[in-house]
């Protein structure tokens, strides 16, 4: 652990670039030469995604730029005293004191509980003074090693002081009522923010003369505060950037809920509120029932949170955590078309079963023209892989409903979720009388199976039950009873109209083309710009890779135009944004160009939210630009009657693409748009062209 920091990796007084770019890229340089990363290129790109999440910059003049890289061999602290500072974010000025994190992708927790050690003494000033009057790099090396591994000799007893004669014990005072807080601090890399926040609320509430006990929610783990310090508190801090784990622990307490950032920047400010809150009986609070006992059974909302936020929230967890399944199952089955053709699903079940890898079928005794090579081989590891990602993307509807309901519930949730999710898959057009050939509800089936089980559990959570009951409440009750309870409200009352307007759907899709197919691709397109990510963006994605489910669907199916026709408008908004900087780099500041660059591959890999930087700079301008551009897009992917079988991946799948050229026409068309709307928008009004200078006081970018 000594080697955490070297003298090499250390710059005194150093002038290495004018903007945070700069000496990001400088110092992730000065790790790689010494030999702790492997690619400079992937360490920056690493770095530069964490910063465009949230600024690193803090208070009292210090950054912390981090990340974890599979770029890093070996945990890293990196430092440069700047001279001049340098803007980093922070409300008080540039920054001179720089430390580079740089944690090994999956790294162990050893080593990250060290990084957590050197968070925490970033916000005490005599740490941060003595680096300042430090005077050579092997002088910085000791003050940082004191801290993340302390000499033994300091651990050692104290030799005993002169003995003093004693005198009376002074009459003991009246005690004082103690007052008492938890807290659970999280940022979205769990390196740094998240320990520093939690030592700032410790010494906030010291001065305070409050008691806290902090849980850190970060990358070397997290130790659950125990449920009595939870009970004995008078309120909770949530310094969040992510979902707070179990958060029905905290059940019923007046809750303080801000981002990483604030304790940091104003620690006593947060403790003032929290107390404040625990005097008000009108204060928001942490959803659930008060008693531990119950809270352990479910609670997972937010307290305050408006109708409108928690729905976002609910769906957007379900969308986390339902994209893996699609990604990985659906590039499975591509990837298994493109060795055994795409007619090798229809025989699949039969080659697995009269073949195997030492008796490899003949492709052109099961007719198939198209398997790579003409290889009975290769055609045998498509269908293993078209296989394996069938059997994953079905879960993705499941995973779908499932976290949707552990949004709502938290864990007693989760399995009815599932459930809700198998029945929108296979059962529910029973409701419908269909039989075995039942029809799915899909999507739609998910969200509202996913939004009754979340509901139906957390109800049931909140009742009161006899002491001996409320261990088996998380683990059998809510589960058995919301099963029952959703799954017959589900067969009997929803299956029919869910599967009707399925039916519908699907039949308006099949009977769709020419211009009514033009204008389904206009709005797809446009829903996927509008917020890169957001709501809108999810349902538009979740509404095209459900329809290539049916993964032996013909190449003009308009399921797999619709899926081309999102993809496509989905990667519009930062190739459009990083061709604009390079038309006209005046109009963009330093930061926004170097973003650019990173958005080219970006956008090449249908990752939609390299634009966001460029939207929360300038919405105005770049919203109604990047939605025209995908709505071209979109609508130019429909007239061309491109498909895609593939539902991520953008360039990089274009083996699962049916009409290439009219791929690249409508992507080239959209990108275009785009781009030429942003330049003249931009340019409206301006009579001189903008300073291009470092551009010092950009606005930290929205968090991807």
């Amino acid at each position: 652990m000594a080697e955490l920091m070297t003298p090499a990796l250390v710059s005194l007084d150093a002038d290495l670039g004018a903007d945070k770019d700069a000496v990001i890229d400088a110092l992730a340089a000065v790790v790689t030469e010494a030999g702790r990363a492997t690619d400079v290129g992937q360490l920056r790109a690493d770095l530069h995604a964490r910063e465009a999440k949230s600024a690193t910059g803090m208070k009292d003049g210090i950054a912390i730029p981090h990340c974890r890289s599979t770029a890093v061999t070996e945990p890293t602290l990196a430092f440069a005293r700047l001279a001049p500072g340098v803007d980093f974010g922070a409300k008080d000025g540039p920054a001179d004191l720089v430390f580079l994190i740089a944690a090994p992708e999956g790294g162990g927790n050893t080593h990250l509980q060290i990084l957590a050690k050197l968070a925490r003494s970033l916000v005490k000033p005599e740490f941060t003074g003595a680096l300042r009057a430090a005077t050579t790099p092997e002088e910085v090396v000791r003050i940082v090693q004191a801290v993340v591994a302390p000499p033994a000799a300091a651990a050692a007893p104290a030799a005993p002081a002169a003995t003093v004669a004693p005198t009376a014990p002074a009459a003991p005072a009246a005690p004082a009522a103690v007052r008492r807080l938890v807290a659970v601090t999280s940022c979205p890399t769990g390196i740094a923010h998240t320990y520093m926040a939690a030592e700032a609320l410790e010494a906030a509430a010291s001065r305070a003369g409050v008691e806290i006990a902090v849980e850190t929610q970060g990358s070397a783990g997290s130790t659950p505060l125990p449920q009595a310090t939870i009970d004995a508190a008078d309120a909770v801090v949530f310094a969040t950037d992510v979902g707070v784990r179990d958060k029905h622990r905290f059940a019923g307490k007046p809750v303080v809920a801000t981002g990483v950032k604030r304790p940091i920047d104003d620690g006593d400010a947060v403790i003032a509120d929290a107390l404040r809150a625990a005097d008000d009986p009108s204060a928001a609070r942490v959803e659930g029932t008060a008693s531990s006992a119950e809270a352990a059974a479910g609670g997972h909302g937010g307290a305050g949170e408006s109708w409108g936020g928690r729905a976002r929230r609910v769906l957007m967890t379900g969308v986390s955590y339902m994209i893996p399944f699609v990604a990985a199952g659906g590039l499975l089955i591509a990837l298994g078309f493109l060795l055994g053709g795409y007619d090798s699903a229809n025989v699949a079940g039969d080659i697995l079963v009269k073949h195997s890898l030492f008796d490899p079928p003949s492709p052109s005794a099961y007719g198939l023209d198209h398997v790579a090579f003409g290889s009975g081989v290769l055609l045998y590891l498509g269908v293993l892989l078209f296989v394996i990602g069938k059997a994953a993307f079905a879960l993705f509807v499941p995973a779908l409903a499932g976290y949707i309901a552990y949004a709502i519930a938290d864990r007693p949730g989760l399995a009815p979720g599932f459930i809700m999710g198998a029945l929108a898959t296979n059962l529910a057009g029973f409701a419908a009388g269909d039989g075995a050939a039942a029809p799915q509800t899909g999507f739609i089936g998910a969200i509202v199976g996913g939004v009754l089980a979340g509901v139906v559990a957390l109800a049931i959570s909140r009742w009161r039950v006899p002491a001996w009951a409320r261990g088996l409440m998380p683990v059998l009750v809510i589960p058995l009873l919301t099963s029952i309870v959703a799954g017959l409200v589900m067969l009997l009352l929803l299956g029919r109209p869910i599967t009707w307007l399925m039916d519908r759907l699907s039949d308006g899709l099949n009977g769709m083309s020419g211009s009514n197919a033009v204008i389904l691709g206009v709005v797809l397109g446009m829903m996927m710009a509008f917020d890169m990510g957001g709501p809108l963006n999810k349902v538009a994605y979740s509404f095209a890779v459900v329809g290539i489910g049916g993964a032996s669907l013909a190449s003009d199916a308009p399921e797999l135009k619709i899926m081309a026709a999102v993809m496509l408008a989905g990667m519009v908004p930062p190739l459009a944004m990083a061709l604009a900087t390079v038309v006209r780099p005046a109009l963009f500041s330093p930061a926004e160009r170097e973003n650019g660059k990173a958005a080219w591959l970006l956008g090449a890999s249908f990752i939609s939210e390299g634009a966001i930087p460029f939207a929360a700079a300038d919405p105005l301008r770049v919203i109604p630009s990047i939605v025209l551009g995908s709505a071209v897009t979109g609508g130019l992917a429909e007239a061309l009657d491109v498909s895609l079988r593939a539902p991520h991946g953008g360039i990089f799948v274009l083996f699962a693409v049916d009409g290439v050229l009219g791929f690249f026409i409508a992507l080239v068309a959209g990108v275009v748009v785009a781009a030429a709307a942003v330049v003249v928008l931009k340019s409206l009004g301006r009579t001189t062209e903008p300073d291009t200078r470092p551009d010092t006081t950009a606005p930290e970018p929205a968090v991807a």
